[in-house]
């Protein structure tokens, strides 16, 4: 498997005086064909970081590689040909249909001011039946559910055509079970060849579809390794505050899941705060 994406030593800091740094000293290698799962508390980094990757955000010092190629040298339509981002949280202020927002997704693709083809429909139509939004195209996109929302982001991304895929916390704000839709969708898109970034605070998330993790916290990042190796109660508790528990389960669950404790317990488990 060859390097996608290499960060070596960067760090941001949105002041630009490096005391106030989100991160620092940050490094992260996804190999082709990876689910690498970026894990972390709210706040952590993460989505800066992933800005970072998509050169949205610059940061003040360190490189990030595409392929071996320093991005701050290309530009913004070569990068999308490779690498499709979907946000945390983002709307459309108007009521655009399903169809169209998912085929804006080709804008990469196309010339100034040309208009999509037969073919970027096409590709367009395929992107929304690998993800199970075909029988939307029609409807206003401020008329889906949150979870249709987001599978019709992730279509767009896929749209693009991309070989990176990077999800900044896909399952935000889901119920459960249009958090197993868009984790089986993230499953099988890998099963297909995709490489995957994907940013949470779900370690249960990514027990399920990771290969590779890391964990960002207090600005470092640390466990860059196999997911059962980095989801451990030990770094869990370091990194969250709080004693969970990693037990396998059978009886039809079949996996490691992430317990926390019943809230009698939980605020003895919580660290010591200064006062």
């Amino acid at each position: 498997m060859g390097t996608r994406l290499s960060v070596k030593n960067i760090a941001f800091s949105y002041t630009r005086r490096m005391e106030d740094a989100v991160f620092r000293d940050v490094g992260v290698s996804v190999q082709s064909g990876e689910v690498f799962c970026l894990l972390g508390p709210n706040g952590t980094g993460k989505s800066t970081l992933l800005k970072c990757l998509m050169n949205i955000l610059r940061p003040q010092q360190g490189i990030i590689e595409l392929d071996g190629k320093d991005i701050s040298a290309l530009g913004a339509s070569r990068i999308a040909k490779k690498v499709a981002y979907v946000p945390q949280t983002q709307v459309s202020a108007f009521p655009f249909s399903i169809r169209e927002i998912v085929v804006m997704g080709r804008a990469p693709h196309l010339s100034l001011l040309a208009s999509p083809s037969a073919k970027d429909f096409e590709i367009a139509s395929k992107a929304m039946e690998g993800v199970g939004v075909s029988h939307l195209a029609d409807r206003s996109c401020n008329s889906v559910s949150g979870g249709e929302w987001q599978l019709t982001l992730i279509a767009r991304a896929l749209a693009q055509e991309p070989e990176i895929l990077l999800l900044d916390e896909p399952t935000s704000h889901l119920d459960i079970a249009n958090q197993m839709k868009i984790l089986q969708v993230v499953k099988n898109l890998a099963d297909k060849g995709l490489t995957i970034l994907m940013a949470s605070h779900f370690p249960d998330h990514a027990l399920l579809v990771s290969t590779v993790v890391a964990i960002l916290n207090q600005g470092w990042l640390a466990y860059q390794v196999a997911d059962e190796e980095a989801i451990t109660e030990k770094n869990l508790r370091e990194t969250y505050g709080v004693n969970v528990k990693i037990l396998y389960v059978g009886d039809g669950v079949d996996r490691k899941v992430c317990l926390f404790p019943s809230l009698q317990n939980t605020q003895s488990s919580l660290p010591a705060t200064g006062g």
